[in-house]
């Protein structure tokens, strides 16, 4: 029976292939490779088709967002006063790559520039005498706590108050009161002015 049925079976395929509709052609191996290529093909085709109207649907795309512009709706920002700050945006702090100067400039207001010159007249001598008080003309630009500092490096003497005025002519004047530690009329003498 098993060689019946084998001849049976292989005769009966072949007749299908010829005969049979293509839904019955389908349970064997040949006939559905044939089925399925041409779908493959068709499905090939439709790829190539989409790739190529993809940059066409790009380009078209464009188009219309170049005719319809990018600013389609403008928001604007609802303004409660009339003064206008600008944002806040970011700092950064410097970060030189180099050294602007080679050296560091000079202190120009030294004790040498401060302290210009001492005043010898009749009134400077009372008050040397007197109050224990030494009188300078000082540089423009010096204020008390300059003249303090540069009598106190020059003569080594403390100050125990120090008025400043400006005379007509516009010269700056330094009247220095010493404390009681301290005798205006030594340091007048060591100074050479009396």
């Amino acid at each position: 029976m098993s060689k019946s049925s084998k001849g049976v079976k292989q005769a009966e395929p072949k007749k299908q292939t010829k005969t049979t509709p293509a839904g019955g052609a389908a349970k064997t191996d040949k006939p559905p490779r044939q089925a399925k290529a041409p779908k493959a093909a068709g499905a090939k085709k439709q790829s190539k088709k989409t790739t190529q109207q993809k940059p066409k649907e790009k380009a078209l795309a464009a188009k219309k967002a170049i005719k319809k512009g990018t600013r389609t709706r403008v928001l604007r920002k609802v303004r409660t006063t009339a003064i206008f700050r600008p944002p806040m945006t970011l700092r950064l702090p410097r970060n030189p790559k180099f050294p602007r100067f080679s050296l560091r400039h000079r202190n120009k207001l030294d004790q040498y520039t401060i302290i210009r010159s001492p005043v010898s007249s009749e009134s400077a001598m009372k008050k040397i005498e007197d109050q224990n008080t030494l009188v300078f003309y000082v540089h423009s630009k010096a204020n008390k706590h300059h003249i303090n500092e540069a009598v106190f490096k020059l003569y080594k003497v403390k100050a125990a108050k120090v008025n400043t005025l400006v005379t007509p002519k516009g010269k700056k004047k330094a009247y220095v009161k010493l404390t009681g530690d301290f005798d205006a009329l030594e340091t007048a003498n060591k100074i050479g002015f009396v």
